[in-house]
């Protein structure tokens, strides 16, 4: 009778639990109420543009004739999958894409907290402003300007490039950069960077102005130097939103973009420039091939959220920051 009565005051408490949850739940969104009607128009875009074009995987999944209404559609199975797997053509794709994704991720990370602290560490501001300023522009220029600059510079006939290097002695005679596969990676890494390092310097910075300063003159007062601070002040201060971001890059690790390797790809570089992007593209769209297409980007998809739910959860299994 007496362990009836316990299970009975237990479920009371859980079901009070529950409700009170509940109540606290409906006070917040009423008292904010102001942002949740600010974020209804987002949302009902998320649904409309993210969502709802989530039915179109269903082409993937067959034989899809543009022609036919969906009811006519021939049902294929994986057969998009198979055949995307077993081409020898989509293996040298994934591993361009994996490479330079990679060299892209590492560059872009390094140098980016780099010059964020050495941003940070300037005294004179406005050199400060003016490195800024200069770091900031090749962000806003256009891919096919970025790419006109880059072939020029790398051109073999009177390229800036080629001729430093002849005149410094490192070669004898220009070299075909653009038109050799094996730097095609690399290249496009120095690109990135040169384009966009002063754009990504922008959330450490913001992330540096929050720590405390008194945690710098603590430092100094131990006799910390320069570097030391760095070491032991900047860094870990910025490391919430270095492992943040990481995550999120992490998650987006096959989009390697498709303007910088159409414009600077060619016929002699083609088995290093050409990636997933371009594959969808040429494969896909050009020929025809629809349910190819989707099938790619599926893979792409599947591929980024794996990617992205476990490098959270091993974040959070080490303690650090995670997205949720």
């Amino acid at each position: 009778m007496i362990e009836t009565k316990q299970q009975e005051m237990t479920a009371d408490r859980i079901l009070l639990g529950q409700k009170s949850g509940i109540g606290l739940f409906l006070q917040k969104l009423v008292k904010q109420r102001a942002l949740v009607l600010m974020s209804v128009p987002f949302l009902i875009w998320l649904v409309i543009f993210k969502y709802i074009p989530l039915w179109g995987w269903s082409i993937a999944f067959q034989n899809y004739k543009p022609a036919k209404a969906f009811s006519d559609q021939k049902w294929v199975g994986l057969k998009q999958f198979k055949f995307m797997f077993s081409d020898d053509r989509f293996l040298v794709v994934l591993r361009n894409t994996l490479a330079m994704s990679l060299i892209n991720f590492v560059l872009g990370f390094v140098t980016a907290i780099i010059l964020a602290i050495l941003l940070n560490e300037l005294r004179k501001v406005a050199f400060k402003r003016v490195v800024q300023t200069i770091s900031y522009l090749p962000h806003f220029i256009s891919w096919v300007v970025a790419a006109t600059i880059i072939q020029t510079i790398l051109s073999a006939d009177g390229g800036v490039l080629n001729e430093i290097l002849m005149g410094l002695g490192f070669i004898k005679e220009p070299i075909l950069w653009l038109g050799e596969g094996k730097y095609f990676w690399g290249i496009l890494g120095v690109s990135e960077v040169w384009k966009n390092v002063g754009w990504n310097t922008i959330i450490y910075l913001a992330a540096m102005t929050s720590i405390d300063p008194a945690q710098y003159e603590a430092a100094e007062i131990d006799g910390a130097g320069r570097f030391q601070r760095i070491f032991h002040v900047t860094l870990p201060g910025i490391k919430p939103v270095i492992i943040i971001l990481i995550i999120l890059n992490l998650g987006q690790i096959l989009e390697t973009g498709f303007e910088p390797q159409y414009l600077l790809g060619n016929g002699p570089n083609l088995d290093y420039s050409e990636n997933l992007e371009i594959f969808i593209l040429k494969y896909g769209m050009n020929l025809g091939n629809y349910s190819l297409s989707v099938a790619a980007g599926i893979f792409k998809t599947v591929i980024s959220v794996v990617l992205l739910f476990s490098a959270n959860y091993l974040s959070k299994r080490l303690g650090q920051e995670r997205l949720f």
